[in-house]
């Protein structure tokens, strides 16, 4: 597939003054990213990490100081030419904001209009109304038309902040925390309204959150960003199977890290032995001590089980529970458990491994993990 998005080598750095001299921080750096025709990309990473700068940047509202961007068949941004920077009314993209920035003085169908007659909505053309007409319909928004935007209720207004970015038919559509001001209830199926609605135009998008479920539910691509890199980028499967580094593996999901020895061709734990040629990754270090990545599928209760662990604590989560538990050298993990069997704390239960991949890091490189979210 070819790509409609291709970001090279772009870096941005902010000043920032104090009583003694300027520091450069750098909001992006040497980030590199390809998105497919039709593909849906996230990127993922906490508050200050960057985020909101690389979409401001492809955007065209920031300019980086290196790299290059190319959106479709044209270049929007290259460090190396004269005309470095084509400005955001040229670069074919819809722009959906965290507050949706819709005009309140106009009702629902002029709010589109507006995009597609550049502002004009009463010069609106019989094509345009018709195509506000099929982005009402694709949206649900059509008995809506003439309400103004305090009439609607938070996912409608978004509704209609996605109808109006995507009417002009941009090559690429990106996406600022859509769903972020709106009720965690409502949020879940508003997300799977958008992903449908950019399946059925076959929009390519781009989409920033902190939320990894979001992420998760919307995503063909995800990238993790922290300090301003991109740490990786790949499909939310590998993402959370096989991260990077264990700095990701933290940041993703839920787990715990037991340690192990390496051999020649296997890696014993306390839960048993693990080949060596089913690891994700290479283990770099030349210790023999490494750290294994469980995530709680990877740990399955089984009263028939010898292998026991004892529970420290319980997460109740309606169907399931998430359990801490105890192995018996004292290192933890953690088990999603169905919430039929409650177990009370401090009592053994069985369990068994169904690991299909087993991530392993150095010993060290887990430990400055921990170190540095501490």
């Amino acid at each position: 597939m070819s790509s409609i998005l291709k970001i090279q080598n772009v870096s941005l750095t902010y000043s920032s003054k104090n009583s003694v001299k300027s520091l450069p921080i750098n909001a992006i750096s040497d980030v590199n990213l390809n998105l497919n025709y039709g593909e849906i990309g996230c990127i993922l990473g906490p508050s200050g990490c960057g985020k909101t700068s690389l979409l401001r940047i492809i955007a065209g509202f920031l300019e980086p100081q290196q790299g290059k961007i190319t959106i479709g068949e044209k270049v929007v941004y290259d460090a190396s030419n004269t005309i470095k920077m084509l400005s955001p009314d040229k670069r074919k993209i819809g722009m959906v904001f965290q507050d949706y920035a819709l005009f309140p003085h106009l009702n629902v169908e002029n709010n589109i209009l507006f995009a597609l007659t550049k502002g004009l909505p009463s010069r609106a053309t019989n094509i345009e109304k018709t195509k506000c007409d099929e982005m009402l319909e694709i949206t649900g928004m059509s008995k809506n038309r003439k309400n103004f935007i305090h009439q609607l209720s938070g996912g409608q207004q978004q509704r209609v902040a996605l109808a109006r970015a995507l009417a002009p038919a941009p090559d690429l559509l990106l996406l600022d925390e859509p769903f972020s001001s709106l009720d965690p209830n409502l949020r879940s199926d508003l997300c799977q309204e958008v992903l449908n609605i950019l399946k059925i135009t076959k929009t390519t998008a781009l989409v920033v959150t902190h939320d990894q479920q979001e992420a998760f539910s919307i995503a063909e691509k995800i990238g993790v960003i922290f300090s301003g890199s991109l740490v990786q980028w790949c499909s939310p499967y590998d993402l959370y199977h096989k991260p990077k580094t264990a700095e990701i593996a933290k940041f993703i999901g839920e787990g715990a890290f037991i340690t192990g020895v390496k051999s020649k061709s296997s890696i014993l734990t306390s839960l048993g032995s693990f080949c060596l040629k089913d690891c994700v990754r290479e283990i770099t270090t030349k210790s023999e001590i490494v750290r294994v990545l469980l995530r709680p599928d990877d740990i399955i209760h089984d009263d028939a089980s010898s292998l026991e662990a004892k529970v420290l604590k319980k997460d109740f989560r309606g169907s399931d529970f998430l359990y801490t538990l105890e192995l018996a050298n004292g290192e933890k993990v953690l088990s999603l458990v169905p919430s039929h069997h409650d177990h009370p704390i401090n009592k053994p239960i069985g369990i068994k491994l169904e690991v299909d991949h087993v991530v392993t890091f150095s010993a060290e490189e887990v430990a400055e993990t921990f170190t540095n979210s501490a």
